[in-house]
């Protein structure tokens, strides 16, 4: 049988009885895949970007958003997948390990008006979060590892000759790496219906602070139970705080499910209470561009035909355009404030990522189209 090798099957790192780039199981949806955002601060831009690899469906592929004023600009990017692993690119889309969890670089070449040279910077060691799951009754949808980690970038963004400058004290950024199996590609035979996905409510919170960063993940199912819940203080001196008690506040934009900021109560082991206060500088539909959850634009994993690359605009001001995105979730630029028990206050920013989708009824959401003034506490 001839077989393609990748320059890491010289490495003592397999996993499974065959070559590196293969992986262990036959499923078509297996994915391997990185994001980033890009977080002004001030709230002036924001971008998101990734690039994924999906060895069962031959495909490699990238994408990059960016959000600025009132309009939100992607560019897809795609081509049959390589064994290469070493050296991640799609077309102009290059993304290169300077040093292993801590220092990346990320470049797309001019296309269709943009072009963006970027190194990013760990502020904090990467983390592994909780295994992600989500079955059916006949087979599993979500089956993957992620680690997550905060930064900042360096560098500069281009979008049709306006250049966006970027700094490790303006920034701040999101990165996570995730493997696994979720649906990629074209659509699947249905087969006999399964068992409906019946909503889900999600809030992500990676979170810089001088001397600390915050990290919340949780995911809750129509009812408000927590299939995912993971909260955690972790110093720039090594240690790791667990947090409990996780009440959340989510402030929506009247008649709409867009937030506007969030409020967040935790406690420590002795019992401590915290408060934390996120406020929305700038946000970002993901599926308007970023091929994630209910994005019609574009699909990650599937195949082009070769070579591929296009640029897609979304009018932020077209009542039409923004009727989908309190349906999906939403990415914004978050200034934050975290407040102890004893009175002392931090001032931090970073990711702040929220999305409804369908009921969630301790949020007062009882069908797919509710919206409400103020959700009470989740």
């Amino acid at each position: 049988m001839f077989v393609d090798l990748s320059p890491l099957d010289e490495y003592p790192i397999h996993q499974a009885p065959v070559p590196v780039t293969w992986p262990a199981g036959s499923d078509r949806n297996f994915y391997d895949r990185s994001y980033f955002n890009v977080l002004d601060r001030a709230g002036r831009f924001m971008a998101l970007t990734g690039i994924g690899y999906y060895p069962r469906l031959g495909v490699k592929d990238a994408y990059f958003v960016v959000r600025r004023d009132d309009t939100q600009t992607a560019i897809h990017l795609s081509d049959a997948i390589d064994d290469d692993r070493l050296h991640q690119n799609v077309n102009g889309y290059r993304l290169d390990v300077v040093e292993p969890l801590q220092e990346m670089h990320l470049s797309l070449a001019p296309t269709e008006g943009i072009s963006a040279d970027l190194t990013w910077r760990g502020l904090f060691p990467a983390a592994l979060e909780r295994p992600h799951e989500m079955l059916t009754d006949r087979r599993v949808t979500l089956q993957a590892s992620r680690f997550a980690q905060v930064g900042s970038w360096e560098g500069w963004i281009d979008v049709d000759g306006e250049r966006l400058e970027v700094t490790h004290d303006t920034s701040v950024a999101s990165r996570d790496r995730s493997w696994g199996i979720r649906p990629v590609g074209e659509a699947e035979p249905a087969g006999r219906p399964d068992t409906a996905f019946r909503g889900m409510w999600w809030l992500y919170l990676p979170l810089v602070f001088d001397d600390f960063q915050l990290f919340l993940i949780m995911q809750e199912d129509p009812d408000g139970h927590r299939s995912l819940y993971d909260c955690t203080r972790r110093r720039r001196d090594g240690s790791v705080e667990q947090l409990d008690g996780v009440r959340t506040d989510i402030d929506y934009t009247p008649g709409t499910r867009i937030p506007r900021g969030a409020h967040v109560e935790f406690m420590n082991r002795a019992g401590d209470r915290t408060r934390l206060d996120i406020e929305s500088k700038l946000f970002a539909p993901i599926a308007f561009g970023s091929g994630y959850g209910g994005d019609s634009s574009w699909s990650h994993g599937s195949w082009k035909g070769g070579p591929f690359v296009e640029r897609i605009t979304f009018d932020l001001t077209d009542a039409d355009v923004m009727a989908r995105a309190p349906f999906s979730l939403i990415d914004h630029v978050a200034r934050a404030v975290c407040t102890e028990a004893d009175g002392t206050v931090h001032e931090g920013a970073g990711l702040f990522e929220h999305g409804v989708i369908g009921p969630h009824h301790p949020s007062g959401f009882f069908d797919w189209t509710d919206v409400g003034e103020k959700a009470p506490s989740a």
